[in-house]
């Protein structure tokens, strides 16, 4: 099988790997007049990213340090005085156009580690500065065991609206394996909690392809997943990262690396039993009860929205300017401490790159891509994709096939000129 299963999107809290050479952000962070105009067309989010976990997960290679690995002025406590002096910059370099925050999403690391007091401190410091827009889509993040019935609490009645818990299994040994902390049954008792609490909507985050995961053992990951009823559940494939603890295992022989002919049966497995049980597949890793309970966070990354990432090492993106944060703590709060950007890079988007992205993120909505975003010579290779079952076309749009989802890299490669 060729990939198509990808993992989170992840241009909100840094990318794993190291971000692409860039140019210099402007010391002040301004953004060019043209990318500016093009902010009051569409809806702006933010994105909050909070770098601390208890442990790394031996999985893991996004930007997050344990308290161990930070010096001094990068701790929790300091934390949301740092972020509020970048919100102020935002402000400074956005001026009076932008619109009112749609969408809030505070990821990690794990977001719960700080009180639920200082999440809605740091909320309101984003409201008061930007305004949230009636209904807005407020997330965090949250470990199972990060949580109590009355933190929870605390964050609902402070304006939070949807809480995304990592559950990645229901097996103990596979939780072992990722170095997870919380026990099988933890995630689901989280759910009933944040329903309690008041929260809108509540999600699940799940992982197959575990070393040592059976097709049974995901089985059973997404029976618990569905008992649960979420609103949302999101089913990503494990991607063995270089400089993780996973990954070195793999590397010395330790554990297997996963099968692509497994992965994709377990995809399809969890397409079965989550369409079986109500859910929805709006992309390709994401499913949803209903279209009002899509992350609508991240469909503004899969649409080319604007949004601006707080913290170390976040990516943001307005107007075709794309750039991202110093990743340490310790230098994204000296920056800022002297008055200038934390950016530590940034690509100015040429018209043709913005287009190949819209192949390569819109291609994975259920809602699909117009065909007019494909040049003539795309557009002519459409018929060989589709007499191979692979997409279909409907009111001029191009949309993946259930096999399609599973080959969507190399479809996408097959287009694009």
């Amino acid at each position: 099988m060729q990939g198509g299963l990808g993992n989170r999107c992840t241009y909100d809290r840094g990318m794993p790997s190291q971000p692409p050479p860039g140019e210099a952000v402007p010391s002040d962070g301004s953004l060019p007049t043209a990318a500016l105009a093009e902010l009051p067309d569409r809806g702006f989010g933010v994105y909050l990213h909070v770098p601390f976990c208890a442990s790394r997960c031996g999985y893991c290679d996004f930007n997050t340090y344990t308290s161990d690995e930070l010096g001094p002025g990068a701790d929790r406590s300091s934390y949301p005085a740092t972020v509020r002096a970048e919100i102020e910059l935002a402000a400074r370099v956005l001026g009076p156009d932008v619109p009112p925050v749609s969408t809030v999403f505070v990821g990690g690391g794990t977001p719960t580690l700080l009180p639920s007091a200082t999440l809605v401190e740091m909320l309101a410091a984003i409201g008061d500065t930007f305004g949230l827009a009636p209904g807005a889509e407020v997330t965090t993040e949250a470990n199972p065991e990060s949580v109590t019935p009355d933190s929870l609490a605390e964050l609902a009645a402070g304006g939070f609206t949807r809480v995304s818990f990592g559950m990645q299994s229901a097996r103990s040994h596979v939780l072992r394996v990722l170095d997870r902390e919380h026990s099988p049954g933890r995630a689901v008792a989280a759910v009933a909690e944040a329903r309690t609490a008041g929260f809108e909507q509540v999600s699940l985050d799940l992982i197959h392809g575990t070393p040592g995961e059976t097709l049974d053992d995901w089985r059973a990951s997404l029976e618990a997943a569905i008992g649960a009823r979420p609103d949302h559940i999101s089913a990503y494939s494990l991607i063995v990262e270089d400089g993780t603890r996973l990954g070195a295992r793999v590397r010395r022989g330790e554990l297997p690396m996963p099968d692509e002919d497994e992965q994709a049966d377990k995809y399809l497995l969890a397409e079965e039993l989550l369409t079986g049980a109500g859910y929805h597949a709006y992309e390709i890793s994401n499913w949803a009860t209903d279209a009002d309970t899509r992350c609508r966070h991240n469909l503004a990354y899969w649409q080319g929205g604007n949004w601006w990432g707080f913290g170390p090492g976040a990516h943001s993106h307005v107007g075709g300017v794309r750039w991202w944060n110093v990743r340490h703590p310790a230098r994204y709060a000296e920056l800022l401490t002297a008055g200038g950007s934390p950016g530590e890079g940034r690509e100015l988007l040429d018209d043709e790159t913005r287009r190949v992205e819209r192949v390569l993120l819109e291609l994975r909505l259920v809602t699909g891509l117009s065909l007019a975003v494909l040049t003539a010579s795309e557009r002519a290779r459409v018929p060989d994709v589709a007499r191979r079952g692979l997409v279909t076309v409907a009111d001029d749009r191009l949309h993946l096939t259930l096999p399609g989802r599973l080959l969507a890299d190399a479809i996408i490669r097959d287009l694009l000129d």
